[in-house]
């Protein structure tokens, strides 16, 4: 007991000792000055989310069409040729004043109403008309250049064929449906498609419209006739093959503008609207509409844009800026852009390109409508679908 108490009176002495010359030897603390406050940094700037105003282009967007000098506008021949009258025989009982005469050759190609086309009666009992024009003496069908031309069928199943693949019934489900060949099926689709087109040109032309809405499908129908498919392979594969096919249509009257099969490409888009401008009234510029898709704006600008100069510089020396390529002051374009998640729209936004968001309300304000894209989308509604929204 006594060892443990002299031990810790030792080590209490020792401690006091040490502190002792910790006190003396261990140097003084310097005078340290007080520091200012320093002033907070000053924060980052954000990125502003909104659109910048568009600058316009040094160089004009190319247009291959704009370029070879192309133009789909239907041209009408020169001068008409005389009207024939005929005074002599039985007076005319059949209307062929909406025939003409399909001969290039001839002087009255191409003009209606002009006297020169006579009805020759049905040669060997055929259902069909058969015409002669006098001019030429040339004798064709009064179903020249129509899908029922050189048919055995009936008119009535071609139609209800034709009638069964636009609203939505796959080439195999109507052919079973009529008992025909598949393959027959898809060749009266590639004509119809193909006089469809062929009407559209001739009827399409100096449109006034206000508005316009821009979207891409997909579709395998071209392929067959350019020889790139099979038709086998074309009526498997319809439903799925992602060839793409650009649209445009117009909201107010419902008329399907151009239609035209291609990639999604800055070349497409610069041939689409080349036609769609072919289709328009000089001075006409409406309202675009489109997706995100980014090949429309210089496709849209390369055709409705002109040169501007932009203002001198303040400095006296330095070169003189270049000339722009801007929009046309008149010209309209918005866009809707929507995030897919799990093949479900969950954000749609929408926003002005060129021009201003009141002159987009007042030419939406007609109707009562936003900026959208939802008369030229086609929505799939199965796997078997034959066309569907880009």
């Amino acid at each position: 007991m006594v060892p443990n108490l002299l031990f810790y009176q030792l080590l209490l002495v020792a401690l006091v000792l040490i502190c002792i010359l910790v006190h003396v030897w261990w140097p003084d603390r310097p005078n340290v000055t007080p520091q200012t406050p320093r002033k907070p940094g000053k924060p980052r700037r954000k990125r502003s989310k909104e659109l910048k105003p568009f600058t316009g282009y040094i160089h004009k967007p190319l247009c291959e069409a704009c370029q070879q000098g192309a133009d789909s506008r239907p041209k009408a021949p020169g001068s008409p040729p005389p009207v024939m009258i005929f005074t002599r025989g039985r007076r005319r009982t059949v209307d062929t004043s909406g025939h003409f005469c399909p001969d290039e050759d001839c002087a009255y190609h191409g003009w209606l109403g002009r006297g020169n086309i006579r009805s020759n009666g049905h040669p060997g009992g055929q259902a069909w008309r058969q015409l002669q024009c006098v001019s030429c003496e040339g004798y064709f069908y009064e179903t020249h250049g129509t899908i029922f031309h050189g048919k055995r069928s009936s008119p009535a199943l071609i139609v209800h064929v034709i009638a069964c693949l636009a609203e939505g019934l796959g080439i195999r489900g109507t052919a079973r449906v009529f008992e025909i060949d598949a393959n027959t099926v898809l060749k009266w689709l590639v004509e119809a498609a193909d006089q469809l087109q062929a009407f559209s040109a001739y009827f399409l032309h100096e449109l006034a419209i206000n508005q316009m809405q821009l979207d891409e499908l997909y579709a395998v129908l071209s392929a067959v006739r350019d020889g790139e498919m099979s038709e086998a392979e074309a009526t498997r594969q319809l439903s799925r093959s992602p060839r793409w096919v650009w649209t445009a249509i117009d909201p107010e009257t419902k008329l399907l503008l151009s239609v035209q099969e291609g990639d999604r490409t800055l070349a497409m888009a610069q041939a689409m609207l080349h036609h769609i401008v072919q289709l328009l009234a000089p001075g006409c510029v409406p309202l675009f509409l489109s997706d995100g898709n980014p090949n429309y704006l210089p496709a849209i600008v390369s055709h409705f844009g002109h040169w501007v100069q932009p203002p001198t510089r303040r400095q006296a020396r330095g070169p003189a800026l270049k000339p722009r390529w801007m929009p046309l002051p008149e010209l309209l374009y918005a866009q809707v852009v929507k995030t897919m998640r799990r093949r479900r729209i969950v954000a749609v936004k929408r926003h002005v390109v060129i021009g201003t968001q009141a002159a987009v309300d007042q030419v939406l304000a007609a109707y009562g409508w936003l900026i959208n894209t939802s008369f030229v989308e086609v929505r799939p509604v199965g796997r078997k679908e034959a066309l569907a929204s880009g």
